[in-house]
């Protein structure tokens, strides 16, 4: 059987642990062919974001075309978007290929803190690219800014947020809980059947750089692979979780540095 073939849409991380780098190696440690289109030019390490260039529109739909004119995309993970056009472009072409699974990490703010879109950006997130994605990964922040509500401090606040996040127009909401403090680290799933806790032991380390782009990229290979959502979500939360076990091997940074996502092969 040939591999999945795998889209990432999303801007660069020097450092090499966060945005299309660490879609790059997720998908490829879990057995996809990786393709990409680069959206933005970052300067970023394990310590924070410097400089953020989008990339000129004209380069973005020639990427989007050289890729969905030849290659036929099984799935599509969808990252840092940080305007309006570049949102209208890449809608534009989900609707044209109806790629089978599109899965959006809505990435506004750095691990660092750092705000890594405008207001413009903001809308693009939530008003073009959730109605055409299958399954959005807001972590808690990014909710409460999709909302425009306070950040949940416990599940049942998390749970409460639940039915507005299903309003936005994807039809599976993953809310990460890693925000939260405790001994376990919970993701709330919401499908249009049902809701789902995935519950797994808070792993205690600093090496959490690019772990929402690991995750989201990990559903988004994982998908084509199992007759169910949740189970592709399951497979991909303990993906994640085991990266994160082994994270701090690599000794790469000097401040959040990066999940360990060849933890099965190296």
């Amino acid at each position: 059987m040939r591999p999945i073939r795998f889209l990432s849409i999303a801007g660069t991380d020097p450092s090499g642990g966060a945005g299309q780098s660490a879609d790059l190696k997720t998908a490829s440690a879990l057995g996809a062919y990786t393709t990409s289109v680069l959206t933005t030019v970052l300067a970023q390490n394990t310590c924070g974001v410097r400089k953020v260039m989008p990339l000129p529109q004209a380069m973005i739909r020639a990427q989007l075309e050289a890729v969905f004119d030849d290659i036929a995309i099984d799935c599509v993970k969808i990252g840092m978007v940080s305007d309006l056009d570049t949102a209208r472009l890449i809608q534009e072409f989900i609707e044209r290929y109806q790629p089978a699974h599109v899965v959006l990490d809505p990435v506004m703010v750095a691990k660092s803190g750092d705000m890594l879109v405008d207001r413009d950006g903001f809308h693009a997130v939530r008003d073009v690219l959730i109605p055409v994605a299958d399954v959005i990964t807001p972590n808690l922040p990014e909710a409460a800014v999709l909302l425009d509500t306070d950040i949940p401090s416990n599940h049942e606040e998390m749970a409460a947020m639940m039915p507005a996040l299903g309003t936005l127009g994807s039809d599976i909401v993953v809310l990460k809980g890693g925000y939260l403090t405790g001994d376990v680290s919970n993701d709330l799933v919401l499908t249009p059947e049902e809701t789902h806790w995935l519950e797994s032991p808070r792993v205690h380390t600093r090496s959490l750089h690019g772990s929402g782009c690991t995750l989201a990229s990990a559903i988004a290979a994982l998908l084509p692979r199992h007759d169910t959502p949740i189970e592709a979500i399951r497979q991909a939360k303990a993906y994640m979780t085991r990266a994160l076990e082994t994270a701090d091997r690599l000794e790469v940074g000097q401040g959040q540095g990066p999940a360990h996502h060849f933890h099965a092969w190296w």
